[in-house]
């Protein structure tokens, strides 16, 4: 999810903000999406959180005017757009018939994806210790998931499979954030996703009673101003020092889920999600440093006289 460009060695308080109020407005999201999923299929949640959320990303136009609909990739954009509603229909599908805790907990999995993603498509070279964290952070989804267990839920398996598609869109972030400004990234996207996410709506339509209208303007609201204070904290500090703040998103959804329907995180979700933190944390800072330590390299390599 590294959208930084260079090297940020501090983490600045306007970047540390932007991420906490990004990771707490993507909880209560998840809020409004359960709300509205008392009367809507998750698909249709979905496609009204797009259409909404690209009417609420329109500003950026009047800003940036119509040059920040041009790019030369948007074919790339199309594609990674694509994945990134599957991931979400799979994402809210996990939101509305799982506890919310367990199922935020588990698109904490995206970081191990990534990294096997970037060896597999990018080419990376993972030394053991990353492969490690990988390995840990799997073990930690197996706590949370239990297989074994009685009340085990395919749906478990639904959520793994939206946080291993949102890696693969992640590393598609990373691309397309060495030439476009992020604000491009989002109205893009946002766009892109209303017709994307439509014919998916269309095989379970049903028109939203009164009382579910509110959920799905709000869902498309916290989503793009969550997605809008993300990518500009990216900009401003490193994602690995961005990376603990994101995890508040567990928390607000936990006291949330606790507070408005009662559900309560059991031992098994806290103790594999803390596992899946870890592991997570350990490969962002993992990434930092190899990823200093090549600038460095290439600087020392520019500053070498050729003899």
């Amino acid at each position: 999810m590294n959208g930084s460009t260079g090297v940020k060695s501090a983490l600045p308080l306007r970047a540390a903000l932007l991420m906490a109020a990004s990771s707490s407005l993507f909880g209560m999201m998840a809020i409004a999406i359960r709300y509205a999923s008392h009367q809507q299929h998750p698909f249709e949640i979905a496609f009204f959180r797009c259409l909404f959320g690209a009417l609420f990303a329109l500003p950026l136009l009047r800003v940036h005017g119509l040059e920040l609909l041009r790019t030369r990739r948007l074919g790339f954009y199309i594609v990674r757009c694509a994945a990134g509603i599957v991931s979400m229909l799979c994402g809210f599908w996990a939101l509305v018939h799982l506890p919310l805790a367990q199922a935020v907990a588990l698109s904490y999995s995206t970081p191990l994806f990534v990294t096997i993603g970037a060896v597999l498509l990018l080419g990376e070279v993972v030394r053991m210790r990353r492969w490690s964290a990988v390995i840990a952070g799997f073990i930690g989804v197996l706590v949370i998931v239990r297989p074994t267990a009685v009340d085990f839920s395919s749906a478990t398996l639904i959520a793994l499979l939206a946080a291993a598609i949102s890696g693969g869109v992640t590393i598609s972030i990373k691309y397309l954030s060495r030439t476009d400004p992020a604000d491009r990234i989002v109205i893009l996207t946002t766009l892109l996703w209303v017709p994307l996410s439509l014919p998916f709506a269309l095989t379970v339509w049903k028109w939203p009673d009164a009382a579910t209208w509110p959920w799905l303007v709000l869902s498309g609201g916290l989503g793009t101003a969550g997605h809008y204070c993300w990518t500009r904290a990216l900009k401003l500090a490193e994602a690995s020092a961005l990376a603990p703040l994101s995890y508040l998103q567990l928390l607000v959804v936990g006291t949330l889920a606790w507070l408005l329907f009662g559900e309560v995180i059991d031992n098994y979700t806290a103790t594999g999600a803390a596992i899946v933190i870890a592991a997570s944390l350990y490969i962002a800072r993992r990434e930092a440093r190899v990823a200093r330590e090549l600038n460095k390299d290439e600087t020392v390599a520019r500053q070498t006289p050729n003899l």
